[in-house]
């Protein structure tokens, strides 16, 4: 039975989506079960991984704290309320549904739950114990606020900002810029000016709350990978703020799901994404992204980066991609 404290104390889904990564995911949630915020549950969604992620996650787990295992149907029906108290979900997603189907899964069996937030962590992140505690501070400070951002630093030079919970994004360009960018960590921030100027939350730590998703909706898989954060925040614009908490530290990997930030794969889905968000929500604003796009393409071509040059193309060519239905699988 929950005590009065558990009650009044708001109960949070950490939800972790892995794909063939899971070293990485068992170092985030070594560092998840170190935090001291006292009423969460960690869901990993494993997005059909072939490296045998499940069972090294939970040979991980065995002997460290109880587990319970279930396919996507039987999660987001809610799962055996007789396992509610288990502390990790490992929900089998039976695809590779990339990013928002993947946490989508895991945000539904959140919400058939009653959770009052739901934190998106990427796999390749590590946080600080107080980490969550401050996230949820910052939530009851501004019942406005719907998504809530961290400070996101680099795992491997942790005194380096990368981004101050979020980004500003240029509709002309279809680009975002993180806020904070490079800034030492123990920098001043002014949080009200960040949050004036926040556009989105940074897609590797985003606490969102239970309002926001019944209201706005789930995260639109129309992308596969990149710029699921970016629609979630224009969709939800005149209805909730976004937040940013400066002391919520999460140190961030960076590009180990799908691969380098520079690999083929990682390029086509950014260029493409790119318009494709600006066709739903800003059309007026083609012309000027198709001429950034066509402009890079040929400062490729010029400087000899005939890959990249011809990605580009291939986004422009297959045009159809850019309408839906848009491909669920790479």
């Amino acid at each position: 039975m929950e005590s009065k404290q558990d009650i009044l104390t708001p109960k949070v889904a950490i939800v972790v989506l892995n794909w063939n990564g899971w070293q990485d995911t068992i170092e985030c949630l070594e560092s998840v079960f170190r935090n001291e915020y006292p009423r969460y549950q960690v869901i990993v969604c494993d997005n059909d991984s072939q490296d045998g992620s499940l069972g090294h996650i939970k040979a991980w787990a065995e002997g460290r704290l109880e587990y319970v295992e279930y396919d996507r149907a039987q999660a987001e029906a809610g799962g055996d309320p007789k396992s509610s108290d288990a502390r990790l979900v490992l929900i089998k997603t039976g695809a590779n549904l990339g990013f928002a189907g993947g946490n989508n899964v895991g945000l539904r069996y959140a919400l058939a739950n009653n959770f009052d937030f739901a934190w998106l962590l990427n796999n390749d992140t590590v946080i600080k114990p107080d980490a969550l505690t401050y996230l949820v501070e910052r939530m009851q400070e501004n019942p406005r606020a719907g998504i809530c951002g961290s400070t996101v630093a680099y795992y491997r030079d942790i005194t380096r900002v990368e981004a101050w919970g979020g980004a500003f994004y240029d509709k002309w360009l279809a680009v975002g810029k993180h806020l904070g960018i490079s800034r030492p960590v123990s920098a001043p921030v002014d949080v009200k000016a960040v949050e004036r100027k926040m556009d989105y939350v940074f897609g590797a730590a985003m606490f969102v709350s239970r309002d926001f998703l019944l209201d706005v909706g789930l995260m639109s898989e129309d992308y596969f990978i990149y710029c699921e954060e970016i629609d979630w925040a224009i969709r939800a614009r005149g209805r909730y703020a976004l937040a940013y908490a400066p002391k919520s530290i999460v140190y961030h990997k960076g590009s180990r799901s799908i691969g380098s930030a520079g690999s083929s794969l990682s390029k086509y889905y950014e260029m493409r994404n790119r318009m494709v968000v600006t066709r739903k929500h800003f059309p007026y604003a083609l012309p000027t992204v198709y001429l950034g796009v066509v402009v890079e393409m040929i400062g490729m071509f010029l400087r000899g980066e005939w890959g990249g040059a011809k990605i580009i193309w291939d986004v422009l060519y297959n045009a159809r991609w850019l309408k839906p239905p848009f491909p669920s699988k790479v």
